[in-house]
């Protein structure tokens, strides 16, 4: 078989089920290759359904981090209902320590729907959406800012065209406990996961969990808190997994909203960034977003930026040496009320 993905997992079955996801991908080294993404499922009578997934950019590692040990530690007397978990859905973007697959070039979170004979990635997708997305009432993306950007912590979700599951994801988000969430409107043909969750018929949360291709005590527990609380809503646990039971009342949540190409700073030419606020900073339009070097003309003054809209800033970029078309700074705005 030379399309699509293999695999032999049993949907209808009770119990634990772990392998891998198989993809056929000939290359130089070895005509025959699989590219073996691992998966865990637990089954335990009837019940609600999650499927949990990182490593979709290979260079965002709370949630590969935390899911591969998740792995480790669920056991089938723990949960009522279904847990399939994915920690590594883009695995060469992984394994090479990149946020595209080094085969294909594939970004995974702008390829769905995908294609069953399509490059690995688009197989990959295509089976993500056609066969595992529509057998799990939630999806939960984990993301993170990758090598180049840093993010607030905060979670996701796209618009939701049907009211009931738009509340429905909302309370989800509030049961995780962060401080930031923000609701994209990517429309409902979005190449995304969550696009393709909706799709599905899935409800589809995501978040960004970290950011610099690194991790740190704070954002793992983050995100330990957020798989943790989001079983336990769904009523699949009673208890932590991978962490402890919460002491202290959850942060008030709030909401931002991302759906302008305005609400970001871009650069036009290349040149060195230097921002003027961090993530976190809540800004007024025309306020100073940072200055734009130019090293190879250091007789000329650096460029001041400042932002068209008011917000709270989520992400900014890492590395300061820019090209036309970065993104250097982004905010999103506060939903009130």
């Amino acid at each position: 078989m030379h399309t699509g993905v293999v695999h032999d997992i049993d949907f209808a079955a009770d119990g634990r089920q772990s392998g891998y996801l198989a993809i056929p991908y000939s290359i130089d080294r070895s005509p025959y290759y699989q590219i073996r993404s691992p998966y865990l499922r637990l089954k335990n009578g009837e019940g609600p359904s999650v499927l949990l997934m990182a490593g979709n950019h290979g260079d965002e590692y709370e949630g590969e981090l935390q899911l591969t040990r998740l792995m480790r530690r669920l056991d089938l007397s723990q949960i009522r209902g279904t847990i399939t978990v994915l920690p590594l859905a883009n695995l060469p973007a992984v394994m090479a320590a990149r946020r595209c697959s080094p085969f294909d070039g594939g970004n995974m979170n702008r390829a769905f729907p995908g294609d069953p004979q399509g490059a690995p990635t688009s197989r990959m997708a295509h089976f993500l959406e056609t066969v595992l997305f529509p057998r799990h009432e939630v999806i939960f993306d984990i993301h993170a800012g990758g090598t180049s950007m840093a993010h607030l912590p905060c979670l996701l979700i796209e618009r939701q065209a049907d009211p009931a599951r738009h509340a429905r994801a909302l309370d989800l988000l509030g049961a995780m406990g962060p401080t930031h969430a923000f609701i994209a409107d990517n429309g409902p043909a979005a190449p995304t996961s969550m696009g393709a969750a909706a799709r599905a018929g899935a409800i589809g949360l995501s978040g960004e969990f970290g950011g610099g291709a690194s991790v740190t005590p704070e954002s793992m527990r983050f995100t330990a808190r957020c798989i943790d609380q989001l079983l336990i809503a769904l009523g699949i646990a009673s208890d932590p997994v991978l962490g402890t039971p919460a002491t202290c009342e959850r942060p008030r949540l709030q909401l931002l909203s991302l759906c302008r190409h305005s609400q970001g700073v871009y650069a036009t030419r290349r040149g060195w960034f230097e921002p003027a606020v961090d993530v976190g900073a809540r800004v007024a339009a025309g306020d100073v977003a940072g200055w734009y070097h130019d090293l190879e003309r250091p007789e000329a003054a650096e460029e001041t930026l400042r932002f068209a809209e008011a917000g709270v800033v989520i992400s900014r970029r890492l590395h300061a040496d820019s090209q036309a078309g970065d993104c250097l700074i982004q905010v999103a705005e506060p939903i009130e009320g």
